[in-house]
């Protein structure tokens, strides 16, 4: 799949009139959008847009008013900054070596080369691609400013642009293909093949001709000849998901391709050599299975040049007001409805929730209430909410992590726990005196009827 898109919006920036058409029809000619502006202080207002109105912009350096490197200058220093391309009809090669200083993506003299400029503008679209795939990437599942996802995001950072082989730990559900891709995207390998091969899903005897692939006549079936992952990735990232269900076997094949880069396909004796970047994920405990026999521990030291541990959603309760308001807003704008509020209520009931799933099931729920309020409703509240996440425990805290929140009260339970008590016994009191009249109740309580009605399903209340 190419990186560019053809809905690429290019900005072109120049005072005189027949550079701009010229540029139009050439940008135009490889089906990109294109939009123009005669001086640095029209680029600058169009561009007040939004932070993606444009993916790349090619501006003269002499301009009527603010010349194009100071206006370069403020595009760079912006929130989303766009890649610049700076033109030039009586350059010098320190105008140039000026201008990438300053953050200018490439230097374009004028009589301009047509060829040239296609070439520049679609290394910089995929640059602009690349780093778009990484922030969504980066900006999905992993939305949150808590302590604990941002120390994953900060070793992805420091890992991504190297060579190193990162061995990546977690729960399923917690995001570990999403890191394997971030870092991929982040590496020298971007524009090379991503090859996931999920070790848990292909059985045992078939894994080895997925991996290695096969000869024509290798075995019964092998019509013909078949690459295999490690062939498919080469020059790329090959993603080796849940690696820990992986059999003794393929582990001894995939232990020879990281010390050598060598490997043969089945029924082949010829040695074939890849430069492949390894990436393992598993939802195991590694050392237990290394204990046991069934993982290399010399494979384990192999993968885990760089380890990296993906939280549970348990641990990351503060991240999941911003994963709500991330995936209620994805799907009101995948289904076509306006944007959703979620009440406080509501959102309490998720937060408390022990997620064991992880995000995987907090992304679904959301998709569904999404879907089953409907165009019409504008907020989800917490009748909303399925009973079985209404009823649910809410997570223990582990009291030996810094930071754990409530720690047992009298009796070994906890604050909050108390509080529902006594909240739930003075409903209850309430709705006796009122003869389980709701409104009578909720009088006497000095609360809304409808905010009576969803304590009551909080608390599992049901109506006599």
């Amino acid at each position: 799949m190419p990186l560019i898109r053809e809905t690429s919006r290019v900005l072109v920036v120049d005072d005189e009139r027949n550079i701009r058409r010229t540029l139009r029809m050439i940008i135009e000619g490889e089906d990109f959008t294109v939009e123009e502006a005669a001086s640095a202080e029209e680029a600058l207002d169009l561009l007040g847009r939004g932070t993606d109105a444009f993916h790349a912009i090619l501006m003269d350096v002499k301009l009527p008013g603010m010349d194009g490197i100071t206006a370069l200058q403020k595009i760079q220093s912006s929130d989303r900054p766009v890649p610049v391309i700076m033109i030039s009809g009586h350059a010098t090669i320190r105008d140039a070596v000026e201008a990438v200083r300053r953050g200018a993506y490439d230097f374009l003299e004028k009589p301009l080369d047509r060829d040239r400029v296609i070439i520049s503008l679609k290394h910089c679209l995929e640059k602009t691609a690349l780093e778009r795939q990484v922030r969504d990437l980066t900006g999905a599942e992993m939305v949150g400013a808590g302590p604990v996802i941002h120390t994953v995001r900060d070793d992805m950072a420091k890992v991504g642009p190297t060579s190193g082989r990162v061995f990546i730990t977690g729960e399923s559900g917690t995001g570990k293909e999403l890191v394997a891709r971030g870092i991929h995207m982040l590496s020298d390998r971007a524009a090379g093949p991503f090859i996931k091969v999920n070790c848990a899903a292909i059985p045992s005897e078939l894994i080895e001709s997925e991996l290695f692939g096969y000869e024509k006549g290798a075995f019964s079936g092998a019509v013909q000849r078949k690459k295999g992952m490690v062939e498919l990735a080469d020059k790329g990232t090959l993603f080796l998901d849940e690696v820990g269900d992986m059999g003794a076997a393929a582990q001894a094949k995939v232990l020879r391709v990281l010390q050598t880069g060598e490997f043969s396909r089945l029924g082949s004796e010829t040695v074939l050599t890849v430069d492949v970047r390894v990436i393992a994920a598993t939802n195991k405990d590694i050392a237990a299975e290394i204990a046991s026999g069934r993982f290399r521990e010399d494979l384990y030291y192999r993968l885990s040049v760089v380890p990296i541990i993906v939280p549970p959603l348990r641990e990351r309760p503060e991240d999941i007001p911003a994963l709500v308001g991330h995936f209620n807003a994805f799907f009101c704008a995948q289904y076509g409805y306006r944007p959703k509020s979620v009440s406080p209520e509501a959102l309490e009931v998720l937060v408390r929730y022990p997620w064991p799933g992880n995000v995987r099931e907090l992304k679904n729920l959301i998709e569904r209430l999404v879907i089953m309020t409907g165009p019409q409703r504008n907020e989800i509240d917490t009748e909303d909410i399925p009973d079985d996440i209404f009823r649910a425990p809410p997570p223990k805290p582990d009291l030996q992590k810094p930071g754990a929140s409530e720690p047992p009260a009298a009796g070994g339970r906890s604050l909050r726990a108390m509080k529902d008590e006594v909240e739930r016994e003075v409903i209850m009191k309430a709705l006796d005196e009122a003869d389980w009249n709701v409104s009578k109740a909720a009088a006497a309580l000095g609360i809304e009827r409808t905010n009576l009605h969803k304590k009551m399903k909080a608390h599992g209340i049901q109506r006599k």
